[in-house]
């Protein structure tokens, strides 16, 4: 990874790739460091923030696919 912070004297910035990314998908972000606010903390999500996130159908599917993974639980091997 290659990380660094410039001052551009104009509009135009030239990167320069290594070898080993070429051919590989690689991120480019720009963005002010005065955009840098707090770092994003990821908050607990619980079961209620994904109420309404499925279909009638999706959730019949999930609940049984659920309710057979239960019953294997329980059973004597």
């Amino acid at each position: 990874m290659i990380k660094t912070i410039i001052t551009p004297q104009n509009n135009s910035i030239q990167l320069v790739i290594p070898n080993n990314y070429i051919g590989k998908e690689i991120e480019v972000l720009v963005y002010t460091t005065e955009e840098i606010t707090e770092p994003i903390v990821k908050q607990k999500k619980s079961i209620t923030d994904f109420c309404g996130t499925l279909s009638k159908v999706d959730f019949e599917s999930l609940n049984i696919h659920t309710q057979n993974a239960r019953k294997e639980w329980n059973r004597n091997i």
